[in-house]
């Protein structure tokens, strides 16, 4: 005959060995960057960011007017100030380059997938603004990464409340420096400075054009998301958030690798996992070890009886 807590036992052992493996998988030893090339990862260097990358982050500047007055290019090639998108709606705001290898693209699909389960209407309860960083692009790529981001958001009949805006150098470092948004250019694959090594967020910001709230990493509540623009919309401004940021790879075309320089909280999130998994294991397996004697004492106390 089957002992029932045996099977149970054996169901929730395997059910938490699996988990254990996930979370050990989820812990990024080693990483790999596809395209240009097969190139190898190049030496971790801890938790200390290379000199050149010490001006990449995020100030929190809540409560900072944006420069509405800085003139950009829309996706259809018109001329646009930032400020004809504020005055009635809030905004979020997401400050990328278009032609970014690999953490925007992540950016933005983070921010679109939140806004799925944002119970509000770009175009009518605010504006999505994203602006390119790099003044080498123009609006034809900001008109296809639009389309792209729309028809992934699957509401097309909101097309007129996202606008993907490219524009020159001074208004872009107006932007960045209101924002508190530090980013340097690195050499890409071939050694030409056409990257930006750059942290992830994104910026709510108020009717007004002031800024209200800050979202850090690729990945964003919706329900923040959503809290957040109802307050913008009536001019109140958030707190600050954990600054704790996502950073892009760095590139040497010396050594034709990437340095992975992510941030090490996500590490610290596996191990951490991994670790509690184990201890919680290893006491269920005691205690039920335990039972286990206990009920065989018990039995072997009843046959002599």
């Amino acid at each position: 005959m089957i002992d029932r807590r045996t099977i149970r036992g054996g169901w929730w052992k395997a059910a938490l060995g699996c988990a254990l493996l996930a979370a050990l998988a989820s812990v990024p030893l080693s990483a790999q960057v596809s395209g240009y090339g097969e190139k190898q990862m190049g030496e971790n260097h801890g938790d200390q960011l290379p000199n050149m990358l010490q001006k990449v982050s995020v100030a929190q500047h809540l409560n900072q007017p944006l420069p509405l007055d800085a003139q950009f290019v829309d996706e259809t090639g018109k001329q646009v100030k930032l400020g004809d998108y504020f005055g009635k709606k809030p905004a979020i705001l997401s400050l990328v380059y278009y032609n970014c290898p690999m953490l925007c693209s992540e950016e933005l699909d983070g921010l679109t997938s939140a806004l799925m389960m944002v119970h509000l209407t770009p175009g009518k309860d605010f504006n999505v603004i994203v602006i390119s960083i790099d003044p080498s692009e123009g609006p034809e790529l900001a008109a296809k990464k639009k389309a792209l981001y729309v028809k992934r958001y699957g509401r097309p009949e909101t097309a007129a409340g996202w606008h993907f805006l490219t524009g020159q150098r001074p208004a872009i470092d107006a932007v960045t420096k209101a924002v508190g948004f530090g980013y340097v250019r690195v050499p890409g694959p071939d050694g030409r400075m056409t990257q930006f090594a750059h942290a992830s967020s994104i910026e709510i910001a108020t009717t007004n054009g002031k800024l209200a709230q800050y979202y850090l990493g690729v990945e964003y509540s919706p329900k923040d998301m959503l809290l957040g623009l109802i307050e913008a919309s009536g001019n109140k401004i958030g707190s600050p958030v954990a600054n704790i940021l996502t950073y892009c790879y760095e590139y040497d075309p010396q050594t034709n690798t990437h340095s992975l320089i992510v941030v090490r909280v996500v590490q610290l999130g596996g191990m951490i996992t991994v670790a509690g998994l184990g201890g919680f294991m290893f006491l269920s397996f005691r205690r039920e070890s335990k039972l286990g004697r206990n009920h065989d004492l018990t039995k072997k106390e009843t046959d002599e009886g």
